[in-house]
């Protein structure tokens, strides 16, 4: 498991945390992911998900570079995930992506209903993307 942090202190945090527990097998690294989808480790996980940070034609942007041909992109959304999906199909298929299908679920405790979309990744993504840092958020991949 490798987790991607813009931010030290949770990076740092998250370390600290891994060695209490004793887990092995995770590592954790501070980086944006737009620089992180450009590096060595572009196109190699089988799976990538991210917290719903952003919306998902973003989150498509900086998550599908790493998935590798074949893998999945596992995206958690609030209940409004269907909205955004419909947004983001233009980015996703110039990512190399294909929705394969979506989960509702309710969280426990009346916590929300939240869904999870999954998207396999069926071509490799042009190494034009990720774009420099930020670019993502301003100017998202929409069909024009």
């Amino acid at each position: 498991v490798t987790i991607v942090d813009s931010l030290n202190k949770r990076i740092q945090f998250l370390n600290h945390l891994a060695a209490e527990l004793g887990l092995e097998d995770v590592s954790f690294v501070h980086d944006r992911a737009e620089t992180y989808g450009k590096g060595v480790y572009r196109e190699s996980y089988d799976i990538v998900t991210a917290r719903a940070v952003a919306r998902l034609t973003v989150l498509s942007e900086l998550c599908l570079p790493l998935v590798k041909k074949g893998g999945q992109f596992l995206a958690l959304k609030s209940s409004k995930g269907e909205e955004e999906l419909q947004e983001a199909t233009f980015a996703i298929n110039i990512l190399g992506g294909n929705v394969k299908e979506t989960h509702t679920f309710e969280l426990p405790e009346n916590a929300g209903e939240r869904q999870m979309i999954i998207i396999d990744k069926r071509r490799q993504t042009s190494k034009k993307y990720p774009r420099k840092p930020g670019t993502p958020n301003k100017s998202p991949l929409v069909e024009s």
